[in-house]
C-alpha cells in the first residue's frame, strides 16, 4: 500500500519559516519523483516545487524560487520543503504527491499518482 505523510505545518508570522517532510511508504524514489503542491481555500490547486531522488532534477514555481528549497534523503524516503521568508499568500494546504518530475518542465496535479493528506500553512501578516 501506498502511503504519503506529511508533516511540519502550522502558522507562522510574515517572514518566518517552516520545514515540511513527507515520509513515503510502499514507493522508492527511483520509481517516484515528489511534488509539492497547495491549495488555497477558493482557488486551484497549484505546484509548488518537485524533486527527483533517483537523478536529482528540481523544479521550483517562480513564486517560491529563492525561499523555498526542497530536499530528499533516499536513506528514509523522505523529503523535505524548507521555506522561508513567508508571506500571506503562501497560506494554503499543502500536499505531497509522487509522481514526475523534470527540472525545466511543470507537471499538473493530474499527472501524480499518489497524494498525502495535506498540512496546513497559515502565514499571518
Amino acid at each position: 500500500e501506498v502511503q504519503l505523510v506529511e508533516s511540519g505545518g502550522g502558522l507562522v508570522q510574515t517572514g518566518g519559516s517552516l520545514r515540511l517532510s513527507c515520509a513515503a511508504f510502499g514507493i522508492t524514489f527511483e520509481d517516484y519523483a515528489i511534488g509539492w503542491f497547495r491549495q488555497a481555500p477558493g482557488k486551484e490547486r497549484e505546484g509548488v516545487s518537485c524533486i527527483s531522488g533517483s537523478d536529482g532534477s528540481i523544479w521550483y514555481a517562480d513564486s517560491v524560487k529563492g525561499r523555498f528549497t526542497s530536499t530528499v534523503d533516499n536513506t528514509k524516503n523522505m523529503v523535505f520543503l524548507q521555506m522561508t521568508s513567508l508571506k500571506p499568500e503562501d497560506t494554503a494546504a499543502y500536499y505531497c504527491a509522487a509522481g514526475p518530475c523534470g527540472g525545466d518542465f511543470y507537471f499538473p496535479p493530474s499527472e501524480y499518482d499518489f497524494w498525502g493528506q495535506g498540512t496546513q500553512v497559515t502565514v499571518s501578516s
